[in-house]
């Protein structure tokens, strides 16, 4: 079993920037797929990016990329998402997810049912 806990969310103006932080336990995330999700109020949850377990490829959803950015430190069992000029669509809860291996197939990426564990979200609020 793997445990996640997102934190870092928060309050932001617009064109703000948030750092989230993705925590596990459990097991080392050293040979999972990780991704981040987001769900809006009265929205499904969306598909933001992907990272491969070495870290060495990434994948960006077209609404977040260029300013997003997903990255990992195995050593510390921690997934990152920096995220740069938020706007006030950007207003979500947010949640880490892993999956064990798999193959790094851009349609799979952003598929929720692609994933065995999910953190419990956290909240990012940006007013505009």
């Amino acid at each position: 079993q793997v445990q996640l806990v997102e934190s870092g969310g928060g309050l932001v103006q617009a064109g703000g920037s948030l750092r989230l932080s993705c925590a596990a336990s459990g097991r080392t995330l050293s040979s999972y797929r990780m991704a981040w999700f987001r769900q809006a109020p009265g929205k499904e949850r969306e598909f933001l990016t992907a990272i491969s377990w070495r870290g060495g490829s990434t994948y960006y959803t077209d609404s977040v990329k260029g300013r997003f950015t997903i990255s990992r430190d195995n050593a510390k069992n921690t997934v990152a998402l920096q995220m740069n000029s938020l706007k006030f669509e950007d207003t979500a809860v947010y949640y880490c997810a892993a999956r064990l291996g798999g193959s790094w197939s851009i349609h799979r990426l952003s598929l929720e049912s692609e994933y065995d564990y999910w953190g419990q979200g956290t909240q990012v609020t940006v007013s505009s």
